[in-house]
């Protein structure tokens, strides 16, 4: 795996749906992940990105786990490991 990307959203349709767009059309040629953690969005985020993108790791929460929780969530997933120095 060359790149994980952690997106943690709120309520941000719009501009999730662009950021995920960009990632995709530059990460040619790359082995990579991509995690969007929704924090009980309202209008449709979790949604938007199950039918725009099957190909992100979801992770929908129920409650607004915060920033820092929301990233956890998504790094006790990852498929590389996380070195630290």
């Amino acid at each position: 795996m060359d790149l994980s990307v952690i997106i943690v959203s709120w309520n941000v349709t719009d501009l999730l749906k662009e950021n995920l767009r960009a990632i995709f059309k530059n990460t040619q040629n790359l082995d990579f992940e991509v995690f969007v953690v929704d924090n009980n969005s309202h209008d449709g985020s979790a949604e938007m990105v199950a039918k725009e993108f099957p190909q992100v790791r979801l992770i929908a929460n129920d409650f607004n786990a915060g920033f820092a929780k929301a990233n956890n969530q998504a790094i006790n997933r990852l498929k590389v490991s996380i070195f630290y120095f």
